[in-house]
């Protein structure tokens, strides 16, 4: 189990990277780099195993803060051409967002019941 999660952090941690790179023509590039590039960081330290609890649950907190913040009014999907392109694309930025939330939320438990397997 515990190579399982090493694996999929280190996916996760190129699926990070590819989605700072796709950012490329984004207006805000540089913030979503530096979003997803804390993402792809964190899970090579998890890989690594350098990643704490602490740091887990602070960054999955912040995302999910974030998903909230961009959350849009009415939220349209996120294909264009269904709706409002500014509410599709805040609700593609949430959801990219509520995703690194999410993983960063997994690496957190998983740190907590790999620690209190040792005790």
């Amino acid at each position: 189990m515990k190579n399982l999660f090493k694996y999929l952090s280190l996916i996760f941690t190129l699926l990070f990277i590819w989605a700072a790179y796709v950012q490329y023509n984004d207006p805000d590039a540089l913030l979503w780099y530096a979003i997803y590039g804390v993402a792809a960081a964190a899970s090579l330290f998890f890989y690594l195993g350098k990643l704490n609890f602490t740091g887990a649950i602070i960054l999955s907190g912040i995302y999910f803060v974030g998903t909230f913040i961009l959350w849009p009014d009415k939220f349209e999907g996120v294909t264009i051409g269904n709706g409002d392109i500014v509410n599709i694309e805040r609700g593609r930025e949430s959801l990219g967002l509520l995703i690194v939330a999410m993983v960063m939320l997994i690496y957190a438990l998983r740190l907590r019941l790999a620690n209190k397997s040792k005790v």
